[in-house]
């Protein structure tokens, strides 16, 4: 198998992975709701406590979907850059500093946009849930 045909196979392995123990974990959650407001009364606490998890499984779900396409655009940038560098006449010793700087640089904010989309994910998805759930209960009992 060539390189590329081996990290795709690999990615389609531990993404299929991930999905399927992050269905078990919504599926428990569910499970765990529906027990929860059938038993007893709720007062929405049961509601809202699934929705913050609905939104956490979701929000790293969608980190891990845009850090896959993340990393190849990352490096594809800080290639683009060092090679830039290197036609400007950069000596090699200042192209090692210089490519560290971009290479922490060009991290930090990848992992700030992560954070920022995932939590933005999180929050749409817990609200959601939370109506979903509410709704679902109002309607059955």
């Amino acid at each position: 198998m060539s390189k590329r045909r081996t990290w795709v196979f690999l990615f389609v392995v531990v993404y299929g992975l991930l999905l399927c123990s992050s269905w078990n974990f919504l599926q428990k959650i569910l499970v765990w709701y529906n027990s929860n407001t059938s038993s007893a009364k709720s007062t929405g606490w049961p509601a809202l406590y699934a929705s913050v998890l609905l939104g956490v499984v979701f929000g790293v779900l969608s980190m891990i979907a845009a850090l896959a396409v993340a990393i190849p655009a990352m490096l594809v940038t800080w290639i683009t850059v060092l090679v830039l560098l290197t036609f400007c006449g950069k000596p090699r010793k200042a192209l090692v500093l210089e490519g560290r700087k971009i290479t922490a640089d060009i991290t930090g904010f990848a992992i700030k946009i992560l954070l920022k989309e995932g939590n933005i994910v999180a929050a749409v998805c817990a609200v959601v849930g939370y109506v979903l759930l509410v709704r679902t209960t109002a309607q059955n009992g």
